[in-house]
């Protein structure tokens, strides 16, 4: 990745933990989970609200780490208006991309704001922090 890709992807994330998006409890929500890290304390809550299989909403509460409240941030931006399969696609692309054995090449015009979550590799440790959105948003969905 070359130095300005990687301080666009770390533009990203910072300006996602600065100013999250999709902040806050959902009143009418259908559905929610808590996830927690406790090698690291990272704490979220994730908040649906589901019609069928569309996603109207998605929001977070979070005491946790940059990574963490940049990742969920970037999940609800993803995740809104879209069908479960699609939610499903975004998901694994996730994980695909923060894979250390992929090593796949993220691209800002074909996933959108999630490929800054491709640097997280470089720090094996920070993974957890950047899935436990993704997984809490899977928990609530199983209820």
């Amino acid at each position: 990745m070359s130095d300005d890709l990687h301080d666009l992807y770390q533009e990203i994330i910072l300006e996602h933990n600065k100013r999250p998006r999709h902040y806050g409890a959902l009143a009418d929500y259908t559905h929610t989970a808590v996830g927690y890290n406790p090698i690291c304390g990272d704490k979220l809550t994730i908040f649906l609200v589901l019609n069928g299989d569309h996603i109207e909403a998605v929001q977070f509460e979070a005491a946790c780490c940059a990574i963490c409240k940049s990742s969920a941030s970037m999940m609800t931006e993803a995740l809104t208006g879209k069908t479960l399969a699609e939610a499903e696609a975004a998901f694994k692309r996730v994980a695909d991309l923060l894979s250390t054995e992929l090593n796949l090449e993220a691209d800002l015009s074909v996933d959108g704001e999630i490929a800054a979550l491709a640097g997280v590799r470089k720090f094996p440790a920070r993974i957890k922090c950047a899935t436990l959105p993704w997984h809490t948003y899977i928990a609530a969905l199983k209820g």
